[in-house]
């Protein structure tokens, strides 16, 4: 949620610098933006309601300024309005703040400045952080009322603060993520590393309860304790291409066709790791899969997988809903969290409660030097490169092919299960051409106007026809549903009418012949049925042909729903890459 940018070196053009980092940080709010930068020894300020990717640099020029900060909002406290987009400045415009996260004691801090005669402006939680740091600052110099602050917050967050007179950036985070990049004699603070990609591939990870003074280098202090942190400098191999666009219209078509190589690369680790991994999943006393969202969504495909080829049970818990079941962990219990940014709240909390409990932690994960990756006892790098479109499809695939191989090794099958892969990352290769996109269109165009669709699944591929509901909901807009296939009985089928879509997600396995009994069902009451399965049936309505692949199924056909899911996103006219509503990495609960 929210992004946040800034500037610290010798150009000039810091605000520019700024508004082009933002751009790149969209997809975690867009719902207003701000910059804020020193001028004349005080802080100058724009905020607008809207997309940062609609301001044209060309056509609105930015004062001069050596130092900024900015924000791109994603709203929790207060509505969308100028008044609460960030930067938020003092009434003496000495000091500016941006801010991501939630303040849980921002009411009582609130009454407490109010008491003092502090003027508020805006309804975010935000605004009690800048005038906390003004306060403090009456006595103190500008870090240590920085500091003093922080130790008042609670909650998770990630913030910058400036002073208008002093060539420096205080940046913190609890919970948040928060990354410095670091260039030649000039630096960059980002949500997230694509920001500022262009500039240097050389960053400094910002830890829990860290707050770093930028100036002519970052110096890192436990800002509980006052004690100075010592940190490395890591290189990032991302290339920059790979967070752009290039000659595709979306980044969600864009990362849909990618599959094609990120099953390649998901798969590409070291045996002997998986090989320990799955020793630690066979020792454990109880194994935990949790996720939020479409990671959730993963872990429970997962634990068909664990059930049908390792014959192993392991528990599926939302990450929200973790804490309450966390009288079972013990301290030989492994969690395996799953997310793609590594910066999701819910599954880092859930991450912490097992670790209080003395349970270790195994991630699976997208990005490199996350939160979730740095905090973990072991960790999975899905190596999909950036997924900027809000809705998650190729990090999905390339987590339920991490999680499947794992469950062919915890078996001794590690061999058979990579050559499964390697050959569904083959078949997936075939799948996505332009005439196979023309013929989801087609669909597209047929249903774009219906109300609502369903989408039913049985045995592993009931979790992805959850997941489908999710695409189609994210990006659509459409009323979706999944639901188990024998579930169908017991109330959902009498949501079917005359025309109403229903997407059956078919495997040529033991589940085949209950879900298309399942799709007759809904047929005969109306509904418009569209079979996503290896052959044709003669209950389909409209045929999606997927490859025949066994215990993969699930990857090769959640692909056409995604498919489907963008196609009618763009009919509808709604932008798939920033759906209302919504943000790429949730790091607030």
């Amino acid at each position: 949620m929210c992004g946040i940018f800034a500037y610290s070196g010798p150009k000039n053009n810091a605000g520019e610098i700024v508004v082009q980092g933002l751009k790149k940080l969209e997809y975690r709010g867009y719902d207003s933006w701000g910059i804020a930068f020193s001028k004349e020894k005080k802080i100058d300020l724009i905020r607008k309601v809207g997309k940062i990717g609609e301001f044209n640099l060309e056509h609105n020029k930015i004062p001069e300024s050596t130092l900024a900060i900015g924000h791109s909002r994603w709203a929790t406290h207060g509505g969308v309005t100028e008044a609460n987009a960030h930067p938020h400045v003092d009434e003496n415009n000495d000091f500016a703040v941006v801010h991501n996260g939630i303040i849980e004691n921002y009411r009582e801090l609130r009454e407490e400045l109010q008491k003092k005669v502090y003027t508020f402006t805006s309804d975010t939680a935000t605004e009690t952080i800048l005038h906390l740091i003004a306060d403090y600052a009456k006595a103190d110099t500008f870090v240590v009322a920085a500091r003093k602050a922080l130790k008042r917050l609670k909650g998770r967050f990630a913030m910058l603060v400036i002073k208008g007179d002093e060539q420096k950036i205080i940046a913190a985070r609890r919970g948040s993520p928060l990354i410095i990049g670091v260039g030649e004699g000039e630096f960059f603070v980002a949500s997230d590393i694509p920001a500022f990609l262009q500039h240097t591939r050389k960053v400094m990870y910002i830890d829990d309860n860290e707050m770093v003074v930028v100036n002519e280098k970052p110096h890192f202090y436990n800002f509980n304790t006052g004690e100075e942190v010592q940190k490395r400098i890591v290189r990032i191999d991302w290339e920059a291409e790979s967070a752009e666009k290039g000659d595709f219209e979306h980044f969600m078509l864009k990362e849909i066709t990618e599959q094609k190589d990120t099953i390649y690369r998901a798969i590409n680790q070291n045996d002997s790791e998986i090989l320990h991994l799955a020793d630690e999943i066979k020792n454990a006393y109880g194994t935990f899969l949790i996720g939020c969202g479409t990671a959730a969504k993963v872990c429970h495909a997962a634990s068909y997988l664990f059930s049908k080829v390792a014959k192993r049970h392991v528990n599926i818990v939302v990450g929200s809903e973790f804490p309450s079941h966390q009288d079972f962990l013990k301290e030989k219990s492994l969690v395996i969290a799953v997310s793609q940014s590594g910066e999701t709240a819910d599954t880092l909390e859930a991450s912490e409660v097992a670790k209080a409990k003395g349970s270790k932690v195994l991630s699976i994960i997208n990005v490199e030097g996350s939160t979730m990756d740095r905090m973990s006892d072991y960790a999975i790098h899905i190596k999909a490169g950036p997924e900027k479109a809000v809705a998650s499809t190729k990090a999905t695939t390339s987590q339920l092919a991490i999680l499947t191989m794992l469950a062919y090794a915890c078996d001794g099958r590690l061999v058979e299960g990579k050559r499964l892969l390697i050959d569904t990352a083959g078949k997936i290769n075939d799948m996505l051409n332009p005439r196979y996109e023309e013929h989801i269109h087609a669909l597209a165009q047929k249903i774009k106007d219906v109300e609502s669709m369903y989408v039913i699944g049985k045995a592993v591929n009931y979790p992805m026809a959850l997941e489908s509901a999710i695409k189609l909901q994210e990006v659509s807009y459409i009323h979706a549903e999944g639901f188990a296939g024998g579930e169908l009985k017991h109330g959902p089928i009498a949501l079917i009418s005359d025309g109403t879509p229903c997407l059956a997600l078919v495997a040529n396995d033991e589940s085949r012949t209950d879900i298309l009994n399942n799709a007759m069902e809904v047929k005969a009451r109306g509904g418009y049925i569209i079979g996503i399965a290896p052959q044709e049936e003669d209950v389909f309505d409209y045929w999606i042909k997927v490859p025949d692949a066994g215990n993969t199924s699930p990857i090769v056909n959640i692909i056409p729903v995604q498919l489907l899911a963008y196609h009618l996103a763009v009919l509808r006219q709604n932008n798939p890459d920033m759906p209302r509503n919504l943000a790429n990495s949730v790091t607030v609960k």
